[in-house]
């Protein structure tokens, strides 16, 4: 059936605080289903959206990236989530893709939000980054990246966007209209995952994640502000099928990503 079958985990975050963060996820992981390839955490889920990587970065050696190569092992499932980390004296904002045998790929965060200042703390990433898992080929996002459709464009290299975020309540209906779009102009499957609750600097998210078919339909049941674990499975077949009925990607525009 060329199914994938995915966690989403939306939660509140405990500001700048690693510890008990990962001692949250550590219970909200037993919600995971046994059947689940691959789990979802939010945008920086150790830390919140924090703009001191002085203080908080990791390396390899860090608990956070440690944890999720443990979790995946444990789990038999890929882990992935964003980790304030320190690489040879250079902050990055580190989408990491953690599989079961310890093995991983990693995409820096893009586009820095500078409406935060993030540009100021971290170095931009510049390379796009596809993935593989049980033949789906994924794509990965962090946040404010979904803004971007020229960044986004699928250029029929992948299935799957995944955007890990820490997206404001303010702007939730960007955040909602963006993920329904970027399903719709690129004919894939997309999935959103975002934090809930108020964060160190009094900024309110909602949540909103959400799972969108390549025709646009959410096909996932979180509720906003509300901590949930949800298990669904996508299917490749169907993708493919759809594709070849309404093949739009072979009329889409050629470019080039000019630095």
């Amino acid at each position: 059936m060329n199914n994938l079958n995915i966690s989403i985990i939306q939660t509140d975050l405990v500001w700048e605080d690693k510890e008990k963060n990962l001692e949250k996820f550590d219970g909200l992981l037993e919600k995971v289903s046994k059947d689940s390839q691959l789990i979802v955490l939010p945008e920086m889920f150790t830390t919140g959206f924090t703009m001191e990587p002085e203080r908080l970065a990791e390396d390899y050696s860090g608990m956070g990236f440690q944890w999720m190569k443990k979790k995946a092992a444990d789990k038999n499932a890929v882990i992935m989530g964003s980790l304030v980390f320190n690489d040879n004296g250079n902050y990055h904002n580190r989408l990491f893709f953690v599989s079961p045998d310890g093995s991983y790929e990693f995409y820096d965060k893009r586009h820095l939000f500078r409406m935060a200042r993030e540009h100021e703390h971290y170095t931009q990433g510049n390379d796009a980054v596809v993935v593989t898992l049980n033949g789906w080929r994924i794509r990965l996002l962090i946040c404010y990246d979904l803004r971007f459709p020229v960044w986004s464009r699928n250029r029929n290299d992948y299935d799957l966007l995944i955007v890990s975020a820490n997206w404001p309540e303010v702007r939730r209906e960007a955040w909602r209209t963006l993920l329904l779009a970027r399903a719709h102009e690129n004919q894939a499957y997309v999935v959103g995952v975002n934090r809930i609750g108020k964060d160190g600097r009094g900024v309110m998210h909602s949540g909103d994640s959400m799972v969108v078919d390549p025709q646009g339909k959410i096909i996932s049941k979180t509720q906003p502000f509300e901590e949930s674990v949800e298990n669904l499975s996508i299917n490749l077949d169907m993708l493919n099928e759809y594709r070849q009925k309404f093949p739009a990607h072979l009329d889409a525009d050629r470019f080039e990503i000019k630095e």
